[in-house]
């Protein structure tokens, strides 16, 4: 079943309802409102953090829920080359540009179509914005079955550009704003990449064995938001992508406050595990503050800056191909 609630004749609320599970999304930013799910004693629990008045999405940063683009996470300086050209970027974040400028994808109105258990968004990009080349044709389609909720992306393009689309989702399983420590955590993941100062992926990566990185056995989140590790103080928690070594429920995240498990399952190479640290006490939810490290994202992506780092970095997208990718989540409860 599908219902849509409009706001003012500008942002949709479209929503998803099956008999398990429902699904709030808005055509700003392709976004990701509300995730009501069964907690163990079969109480429903929202466990994604977001406002209450939609328009707030449009005046506050922090992406939160919403689908990012065109290039997710930072680029080094706000610059890159593609065909001997040089392109320069907004910069938004310190030195760097982040999560595709000033005005990325999260801020931007989608069309959309829908049938009972799917809605699909679609942009176009002109040439040319946040100072990227080419226009860029972007679906994000999000298909609810059972307890899976499936997100697809899909973009062509009219000029070479770069393309690494995530969705920046704040996780919260207990169902509210509240510190994230004893969440649990399972990474299928031996390596990271280290960050700099500014949160840039410095292209160094490492084996996450006898790290607080290591989330390849189910731990605390906590045991590594609290360690001394250089790589943790730096950041100010976690926000490093982890390299999987698996192709399927790569990262698992599960409350025992809840008895909420989800499991998320992806075709992209990595995530970026990010522990909310920037969140500021804003009031979320129920007038709720959100603070710092009470949520955790999961940005599957691929390398950030991969155009500095990789060769042939799979985010160059090129006229006749087309840019796909997928991520699921998937909640079970022990009850």
């Amino acid at each position: 079943m599908t219902k849509v609630i409009a706001h003012n004749n500008l942002i949709d609320e479209i929503i998803l309802r099956n008999e398990e599970m429902e699904v709030h999304l808005l055509n700003l930013g392709a976004t990701i409102k509300n995730i009501y799910v069964s907690d163990a004693q079969k109480h429903i629990r929202d466990v994604v953090l977001g406002y209450d008045d939609v328009f707030d999405y449009m005046r506050y940063d922090g992406y939160l829920g919403a689908s990012v683009g065109r290039v997710a996470n930072r680029i080094a300086k706000g610059c890159f080359t593609l065909d001997g050209k040089s392109y320069h970027l907004p910069i938004n974040n310190g030195p760097n540009s982040l999560h595709g400028g000033l005005k990325g994808f999260s801020y931007r109105l989608f069309d959309y179509t829908y049938t009972n258990h799917q809605v699909t968004f679609h942009y176009v990009s002109p040439d040319g914005q946040e100072g990227y080349p080419g226009t860029l044709d972007v679906y994000v389609t999000y298909t609810l079955d059972k307890t899976t909720l499936t997100m697809d992306y899909q973009a062509v393009t009219s000029q070479t550009t770069l393309v690494n689309l995530t969705n920046h989702t704040y996780f919260n399983l207990d169902g509210i704003a509240c510190p994230i420590d004893d969440h649990l955590l399972t990474v299928k993941a031996s390596h990271y990449a280290l960050v700099d100062g500014d949160g840039l992926v410095t292209g160094e990566i490492r084996d996450i064995h006898h790290t607080p990185f290591d989330f390849t056995k189910e731990k605390a989140i906590g045991k590594a938001l609290h360690s001394d590790d250089p790589q943790i103080i730096l950041a100010r928690g976690l926000d490093h992508p982890f390299l999987f070594d698996d192709n399927h429920d790569q990262v698992i995240l599960r409350s025992k406050a809840s008895g909420i498990t989800m499991n998320v399952s992806t075709s992209l190479p990595l995530a970026q595990i990010y522990s909310a640290n920037y969140l500021d006490g804003r009031l979320g939810k129920h007038k709720y503050p959100m603070n710092a490290q009470s949520a955790l994202c999961i940005e599957t992506s691929y390398l950030p800056d991969s155009i500095h780092l990789e060769k042939d970095s799979p985010t160059i997208l090129k006229p006749g191909e087309s840019y796909q990718a997928s991520t699921s989540y998937t909640f079970t409860n022990e009850g």
